[in-house]
């Protein structure tokens, strides 16, 4: 007969594992001897032997007691759910392993690989990097809210950039970011004068879907706030584009069309 220290050490636990299975019903506790301790036969060493050879294959220490009772069938079908459930668990790991790597490549971060190209290309033409973490932030909240649309996106950028007007809106921003310059730097001016430009391009083109924005307001508003919580100088940049009769550079439509789609949106009732 053998002792808990002697039972741990020929099943290869330890004896505060033996107290545990104890504890949860896994493995019986015999009765005290007449000297006070707890004697173990042969038997209580083959039942430890089987729980520690099946909660090292991993399986649940709360499955293990049903499968040491089950028949022959029933633990076959028991090993195979075990099985399932270790191979969706490694699958998770491994896809947890890939967002891991990402967070060594920043960009790459809750971004698809071809919004990560765009942020490469606007770094190859001179963008400053304080410019490509806004845009890369932007972008995160974008296709958080449309993926099925980030290809669709990311061409027109792409072809935008053959435009000089929004490469030189790009370099633009990158100057005033970089500087210490207020409100009244001369640059906002003419970075309002692209933006109205181009929104008022993209308006006559009939590229903005007027239903989609009505209704769905929250991702505009965060894109906005987004550039103000960067730099607050981007407040004075949406105010110029206002006085340029553009609502902002996210919802390129008209101050007029914005205004009157606010009149006519209902009253929120006030708390009484």
């Amino acid at each position: 007969m053998l002792t808990i220290g002697q039972l741990a050490a020929y099943a290869g636990v330890t004896a505060r594992a033996v107290r545990h299975y104890h504890q949860i019903g896994l493995l019986p506790e015999p009765e005290r001897d007449a000297s006070g301790y707890r004697r173990y036969g042969a038997k209580a060493v083959v039942s430890l032997i089987k729980i520690r050879t099946l909660a090292n294959a991993g399986v649940p220490l709360s499955r293990i007691g049903q499968m040491l009772e089950a028949d022959a069938s029933a633990f076959a079908d028991a090993v195979e759910g075990i099985d399932s459930d270790l191979r969706a668990e490694i699958e998770r790991l491994e896809s947890s392993r890939k967002q891991i790597a990402q967070l060594a490549v920043g960009d790459s971060l809750a971004l698809p690989p071809e919004v990560v190209c765009y942020l490469d290309r606007l770094r190859r033409l001179g963008v400053s990097e304080r410019l490509v973490e806004a845009e890369r932030d932007g972008w995160i909240l974008v296709v958080a809210r449309w993926p099925d649309r980030t290809g669709e996106f990311m061409a027109e950028k792409f072809a935008q950039l053959d435009d000089p007007r929004l490469v030189r809106l790009y370099r633009l921003g990158s100057e005033i970011l970089e500087s210490d310059v207020a409100n009244d730097d001369p640059r906002l001016e003419e970075a309002a004068d692209i933006l109205a430009g181009l929104a008022e391009q993209a308006y006559i083109a009939d590229e903005i879907d007027p239903d989609e924005e009505a209704h769905d307001e929250v991702p505009f508003g965060l894109l906005d706030a987004l550039a103000v919580e960067c730099d607050p100088r981007a407040q004075r940049l949406l105010d110029l584009m206002r006085e340029r009769g553009w609502a902002s550079w996210t919802r390129t439509r008209p101050v007029r069309l914005a205004e009157a789609r606010d009149r006519t949106r209902p009253a929120t009732p006030k708390p009484r």
